[in-house]
């Protein structure tokens, strides 16, 4: 069982990037909770939304159940938050069990990712949800990636994983084993054959980005002049 930790905009162009924030707090979170990962997940990129640079949301993924944890965990996140606000940024948080998180919010997770949607309609869907919401700072347009992020999270089905497992630790080529021990379930090509060993090529300084796919973590490659290169996927 899972409850979600989501926030969105808390960047400028001249900051740290809402992932590395995502990180940092999914490292305090992890402090007292179990956290399996982090996820990033892309939305709709259009004139009429404000956005830093790709318009992505962060995602939590904490192996709890229940909803005794709930306001503690938002506040764990929300401190955090506010330690690190950026000035130009618009944060929104939201925090859910998974039980909270219903198909409701999952098309609306969807309709994020092509659609301008308001406050209005993120707020109206918490409070109808029972999910806690909050803008914490300039126009708190943030709380409409954040409750995107939830709906798309549930789904693991979209976006990538930031942080699973120790694969931030490898950075460069890798052995194919040496992915999958270090947190990767299976590896497979953009055309659909399973990869178990020889090495996967990757740039020196960056770790290898996997998707969650039917609850698994899935590193996918393309193959280049006869070697394996990983592929970064939205």
């Amino acid at each position: 069982m899972t409850i979600f930790v989501c926030m969105d905009d808390t960047d400028n162009l001249n900051s740290r990037g809402t992932g590395r924030l995502a990180r940092a707090v999914a490292a305090e979170l992890a402090k007292t909770y179990p956290v399996r990962g982090v996820t990033r997940h892309q939305l709709y990129v259009h004139p009429d939304i404000p956005y830093t640079s790709h318009n992505s949301c962060g995602v939590i993924h904490i192996i709890a159940d229940g909803y005794q944890y709930l306001d503690e965990i938002f506040e764990i996140a929300r401190e955090e938050m506010l330690n690190d606000f950026i000035e130009g940024s618009d944060p929104g948080l939201s925090v859910a069990n998974h039980e909270q998180i219903k198909p409701s919010l999952i098309a609306y997770g969807k309709d994020a990712q092509s659609t301008v949607l308001t406050q209005e309609k993120a707020r109206t869907l918490a409070k109808n949800l029972g999910i806690r919401l909050e803008g914490l700072g300039g126009s708190e347009d943030g709380v409409i990636g954040s409750m995107a992020g939830l709906g798309l999270a549930l789904t693991s089905n979209d976006g990538r994983f930031l942080q699973i497992g120790v694969i931030r630790e490898l950075v460069g080529p890798q052995t194919a084993q040496t992915l999958l021990d270090a947190g990767i379930d299976d590896i497979y090509t953009t055309d659909g054959r399973r990869v178990t060993s020889g090495i996967i090529w990757n740039d020196e300084n960056k770790s290898v980005k996997p998707c969650p796919v039917k609850d698994q973590v899935i590193l996918f490659v393309e193959e280049v002049d006869g070697e394996l290169k990983a592929v970064k996927r939205n």
